[in-house]
Order: C-alpha cells, then sequence, then structure tokens
C-alpha cells in the first residue's frame, strides 16, 4: 500500500481535517494524509484507492484495471473507476469512483495481502474484451511473462467461454498476438502501432554476437530485410532520474555504433510520446529505412493517445 489509509472511525475529526487540507479523502469514509497523497504518482494513487475500496468491501474481487495494479501488471495513468465484481444479490452500478460488475461467473481468483484478486489469466481476457488493443497486448504480454503456468492458448480458450460477446473481435486480435516475448508495456503497446501503421512485422529479441559474451547486444525489433532495428526506448531512460541523461544518451549512441559495425543499416528510436502520436512513430520507422506495405488502420490509431494518457511511466 503506496500510503498510510485509515476509516473514519479511526478519527472523529476527519471531515474538519479534509475541510483544513490535513487529510484527502480517498474513498468513502477512508482517509490519508495528504502530503503524502499528493506525493504519489498516477499509478500509485490508483492503487491507494484500490486498497481504500478493500477496506469497505472485503468480500469484493477486483477486476480489471483494479486487479491489475494489485497483481503489477500494466496499468496506463490513473482510471477514473476502481473495479470490482460482487456476488448475488449485488447489482451493477457506478458510484463515488467505484463500478461493481456483476456476472453469471465469479471470475476465479486468489488473495494477495488479504485482498480478492482475479487470477492472472481473467484479467487479460477481462481487458482484452473491454479496453483498447494496444493496452490489452501489454496487460496480456505482462501475465505471460509473470507466469509460465499462464499460455496463450489457456488464455484464448478461456475468452471464447465467456458469456459475454462483447469485445470478442477485440480480444481475438490481442490474444493471437499475445506472447510474452515483449519485455515492456512500451514493447507491447509499440508492436500493436507498427502493425497498424502498415510497417512489416519485425522479429523480437534478436542478438547480435560481438567478439566475447560481453559484446553481445540484443534490440527490441528487427525487420531484417531492411537490416533495421527498433529501439522502444521510453523518455524516462533519459530524463536523468536514473542517472546523467548526457550519459545515457552517449551509451546509446556508442551501442549504436557498436550495432552498425554488426550489419545493422539503421536503427530507430522512440518513446511513449511518438508511439501516442503514432505520426511521430511512423516518421522515425521511415526515416531508418522501413517501408509501408500496407494500409493504416486509422480506428485504433485515432483512439491511441487518449488510451495511453498518463503512459510516461505506466505501473
Amino acid at each position: 500500500m503506496p500510503v498510510p489509509l485509515f476509516r473514519r472511525a479511526d478519527d472523529t475529526n476527519a471531515a474538519r481535517r479534509v475541510r483544513c487540507g490535513i487529510l484527502v479523502r480517498v474513498a468513502r469514509g477512508i482517509y490519508s494524509p495528504t502530503d503524502a497523497w499528493t506525493a504519489l504518482s498516477p499509478g500509485e494513487r490508483y492503487l491507494a484507492r484500490v486498497h481504500a475500496v478493500a477496506l469497505s468491501y472485503p468480500d469484493a474481487i477486483f477486476v480489471g484495471e483494479s486487479g491489475c495494479a494489485l497483481r503489477g501488471l500494466p496499468v496506463f495513468g490513473e482510471p477514473p473507476d476502481v473495479h470490482v465484481m460482487l456476488p448475488a444479490p449485488a447489482t451493477s452500478r457506478r458510484a463515488q469512483g467505484m463500478r461493481v460488475h456483476t456476472s453469471v461467473r465469479m471470475p476465479r481468483h486468489e488473495e494477495i495481502g488479504g485482498i480478492r484478486v482475479a487470477a492472472l489469466d481473467e484479467l487479460a481476457v477481462d481487458i482484452a474484451h473491454t479496453r483498447h488493443a494496444a493496452v490489452a497486448l501489454a496487460v496480456a504480454d505482462a501475465a505471460l511473462r509473470a507466469d509460465d503456468g499462464v499460455r496463450t492458448d489457456d488464455l484464448i480458450e478461456l475468452a471464447a467461454d465467456r458469456p459475454s460477446r462483447r469485445g470478442i473481435r477485440s480480444a481475438r486480435w490481442v490474444l493471437a498476438r499475445a506472447d510474452g516475448t515483449r519485455e515492456t508495456a512500451l514493447e507491447s503497446v509499440s508492436a500493436a502501432a507498427i502493425e497498424w501503421l502498415g510497417f512489416p512485422t519485425p522479429d523480437l529479441q534478436p542478438w547480435f554476437r560481438g567478439p566475447t559474451p560481453a559484446d553481445d547486444a540484443r534490440v527490441d525489433f528487427w525487420w531484417d530485410d531492411w537490416r533495421v532495428a527498433g529501439e522502444s526506448d521510453g523518455v524516462v531512460k533519459y530524463s536523468g532520474a536514473y542517472g546523467d541523461a548526457r550519459e545515457a544518451l552517449a551509451a546509446r549512441n556508442a551501442r549504436d555504433a557498436v550495432l552498425l559495425s554488426r550489419g545493422v543499416r539503421a536503427t530507430a528510436h522512440w518513446g511513449w510520446r511518438d508511439v501516442a502520436a503514432s505520426a511521430q512513430l511512423r516518421a522515425a520507422l521511415v526515416a531508418a529505412g522501413l517501408p509501408i506495405i500496407r494500409p493504416a488502420s486509422t480506428a485504433p490509431l485515432h483512439t491511441l493517445a487518449a488510451a495511453l494518457r498518463g503512459a510516461d511511466a505506466p505501473r
């Protein structure tokens, strides 16, 4: 839990402290110190809201982005609602930042820190049916990486058994491409955008061997016919948050030079903002020498930026 949380019953002056700015209301009847709350990132605030709802609804099963947050799967920005599934006689409703779902089949779940959370495969399939396909691919890939016991075929079979047909076409697209080879959410989202932009399908995570194992290099994406590599770097890598930004950029340039010596004609680099503004990703790949071989899929590209809002630092 990223911040201290307590109930109204623990502090009879909670309402007054909220008016004074000492406390912030996280959920109905649940509070946190304002200073600690304002220091949180959007993803951390969302996780805190999930924990706050869990204090009030101990029998709830957390699904959707809320289950993803509790399991460490990708969550983009700060979603507006905490998603829970409650058994009958509960009814579906949305109120005060919480969305209650009901179903004829309750999802398989596990307890994590005393909180009931939908199973990894249940979460991946749920997101595949209900969220933007790029976000869903990031979640499905992460679920496959998180547990060797979760396989793509299992996800496809679980999706086919869902009582609701809502989002079935998008889910099929996502699960046909999910394999867990991509190592980050940015790589997963990039793969989706690359396909929608009409570029050839890349190989994933190929190695370029050097004289010794210490000289080996691996890239995120590789187009062998054009000798083009792609690296989804992320803005934070060169922001200075993890060391000197100039040194990071110099190291990138040195690595590109090594790849050039091993037959890589050009290396394209991009981050979250380039993917969200898909024209920037297109420009980077075209500049590197990749051809566009099919018409773009404009619908998912048009909605991609909104789906990724706040994705500079996904959880």
